[in-house]
């Protein structure tokens, strides 16, 4: 009998061949922002009207057998039944909330079917693929900043990804953080990770807190571009040399390579400009300022 998780795999990859470009050096390249007296838009305004309707929210109670970052959650999450409870609110993209369901194990998640994103003008399509490689490399760099992601094929909308839904205090995020000093080494570890992952969209709100002081970092679908793309608002450590801890998992990923997870999830141009980063934030030693005083993403919340 053929194993459903090969089939799993092979299904994730469907696309045309890559034609690989050249990487830009550069983290922060100044000549990669153009200025443009526009209000920027990352979707093609016409194929979407505005809705200025107001959401309703999902009315549910939490209730989880599976923590957000066990060991037994990607098991959960990989391999569970799944029902969708309601589309998630105030979402750019199609965002479900979802019941994942095994044996007596049942936890939320967050679930991101590909046919459910909008085109953006500036980005590959396959975000969800994105959202699974930051979780992938949170994991192999042993940070645990982000809630355990997998790939799903057979989902109620197709192939996207899943993420345990975090119980968070979501009145909290990034501005209401960064001043508590014990909250400052997380933060630095998921600044690291932005580094890395070329994080295009670090939104204050993507930036969770849950009720023992653990740090989640959520919506990392605009990540891993070939080209300089970071956005974040994470600059409060610039200048501060980088934690041991992160520095070595670095040279960790630098000698042992990605991982056959990334390598699935991620075309050869982006493998290569990953490594190149991670080398490049290793020479630096410290976080880097932001020289184009752009490097921010709209909204900072």
């Amino acid at each position: 009998m053929a194993d459903p998780n090969e089939q799993q795999k092979q299904d994730l990859h469907k696309e045309e061949p890559f034609e690989e470009e050249p990487f830009q050096e550069d983290l922060y390249e100044e000549d990669l922002y153009e200025e443009d007296d526009s209000e920027e838009d990352l979707y093609e305004e016409d194929l979407y009207e505005e809705d200025d309707s107001e959401e309703e929210s999902i009315q549910f109670e939490y209730s989880a057998t599976i923590t957000p970052g066990a060991a037994e959650m990607t098991e959960l999450l990989g391999r569970g039944s799944i029902e969708i409870l309601g589309l998630m609110p105030w979402s750019s993209n199609g965002t479900y909330l979802v019941q994942v369901t095994r044996g007596e194990d049942h936890a939320p998640a967050i679930y991101k079917p590909e046919r459910g994103e909008r085109p953006l003008w500036d980005f590959p399509g396959a975000l969800w693929k994105r959202e699974v490689a930051t979780y992938e490399l949170s994991r192999s760099l042993g940070f645990g900043s982000v809630p355990t992601t997998v790939a799903r094929v057979s989902a109620p909308m197709g192939r996207g990804s899943l993420q345990a839904f975090v119980p968070a205090l979501f009145s909290e995020h990034y501005f209401t953080l960064r001043d508590r000093s014990e909250l400052a080494e997380q933060l630095k570890t998921l600044c690291a990770l932005d580094l890395i992952a070329n994080s295009a969209d670090r939104k204050g709100g993507h930036c969770l807190i849950d009720e023992h002081n653990q740090i989640w970092a959520i919506d990392n679908g605009l990540s891993f571009h070939e080209e300089a793309k970071l956005r974040t608002v994470i600059w409060d450590f610039a200048g501060e040399p980088l934690p041991n801890r992160s520095a070595e998992a670095m040279q960790h990923l630098l000698e042992t390579g990605l991982g056959a997870e990334l390598v699935e999830l991620l075309t050869p141009a982006e493998q290569q400009a990953t490594l190149r980063r991670t080398q490049q934030v290793l020479a630096e030693g410290h976080f880097p300022f932001d020289r184009t005083g752009r490097s921010y993403p709209w909204p900072l919340v």
